[in-house]
């Protein structure tokens, strides 16, 4: 072998650890990744012993430990860090995830409010705070949070899959389907997703399902006036009932109609979402990417298959563009 080559490739192993020393954060988070917490926590550790005053290790160590299930010792770095000035949304949700695995919901609470206050446009931690509060069982005060959380920050999307559980569990038929639409648009590839889409699909049978659709609804709010008449009008739609088919037609009646009527007095993104897809003709491939695989999966696959061209333009676009809801389209007292 020539001395050259030799000297190169005795130098890479050199080189690379070279990089994971000065780079100790990355090498932690691949650590991490691959549920090597005590490698991470051992090269955290080393990393600041030389670097005391580095933050962003600290909060890695913090996690490293509360992902090891040591939630004294993730607690003990990075409650300190809360309460300094340095304190960032992510070091909030590090000891809120420590307190509601001990059950701590007394510190969380105030933990959520003193960081609400330091970041009151922070969507995810509305998020999470709701969380505690539904564990507490605080059920009223846990959906206000996750209002408040689509208010302040209207493209984050865990508040949305919140309410959309929530409000599919009760007996309002409006409001689930509203925010879990948004919620899959917003989050179209997660494991969380597929769940939403089947409450969708349900939800859809369960606006259905009286003859009067006002029963039990919040018809005092103008929207959900608006939203469950223009819904009335197209019933007939789906008297054989409710599948990806019979959907995509009511929902494009729907629009139809909304247009026509409602939209000046109540501007909403989704809604000129579905109307942007329809005029685009990729309308019945949405509405099967929603609705499809939860209604029969076989029955799904057969349709993408034969109608091959239009869902892969379809997916183009939907992978391709970015769904943002403006500020103050929240119709919701």
């Amino acid at each position: 072998m020539k001395p050259v080559i030799l000297f190169v490739l005795l130098c890479i192993p050199v080189l690379i650890l070279q990089a994971q020393q000065e780079n100790p954060g990355e090498t932690a988070k691949t650590f991490i990744k691959q549920g090597d917490y005590n490698n991470a926590v051992l090269v955290l550790n080393k990393a600041i012993e030389k670097d005391r005053d580095n933050i962003e290790l600290k909060k890695d160590l913090a996690f490293a430990y509360f992902l090891e299930r040591d939630y004294s010792k993730s607690i003990s770095i990075v409650k300190p860090l809360a309460e300094s000035a340095v304190a960032d949304i992510q070091t909030f949700q590090i000891l809120g995830m420590n307190y509601k695995a001990i059950e701590e919901r007394k510190e969380a609470e105030k933990m959520y409010r003193t960081a609400l206050k330091k970041f009151p446009q922070s969507g995810a931690l509305y998020s999470e705070f709701g969380e505690m509060l539904w564990a507490k069982q605080d059920f009223p005060e846990a959906v206000r949070q996750w209002q408040k959380g689509t208010q302040v920050d209207p493209n984050y999307s865990g508040d949305y899959y919140n309410l959309a559980r929530h409000y599919y569990m009760s007996a309002d038929k409006v409001w689930g389907l509203l925010y879990g639409e948004i919620f899959v648009n917003l989050e179209s590839y997660s494991k969380r997703t597929p769940e939403i889409k089947d409450m969708l699909l349900e939800g859809y049978k369960k606006l259905f399902t009286e003859s009067d659709m006002t029963k039990d609804q919040d018809v005092k709010n103008e929207f959900v006036k608006a939203y469950i008449a223009t819904m009335k009008n197209q019933a007939q739609v789906i008297n054989a009932g409710v599948t990806p088919e019979t959907l995509a037609a009511l929902r494009t009646r729907f629009i139809l109609e909304w247009f026509d009527k409602n939209a000046v007095n109540f501007p909403f993104r989704l809604f000129e979402y579905q109307q942007q897809l329809a005029k685009a003709g990729l309308f019945d491939a949405y509405n099967q990417w929603i609705f499809g695989a939860s209604d029969n999966l076989s029955a799904f696959q057969q349709w993408t298959a034969t109608h091959s061209e239009e869902y892969n333009k379809f997916n183009t676009f939907q992978k391709n563009r970015v769904f943002k809801v403006p500020a103050g389209q929240g119709y919701q007292k």
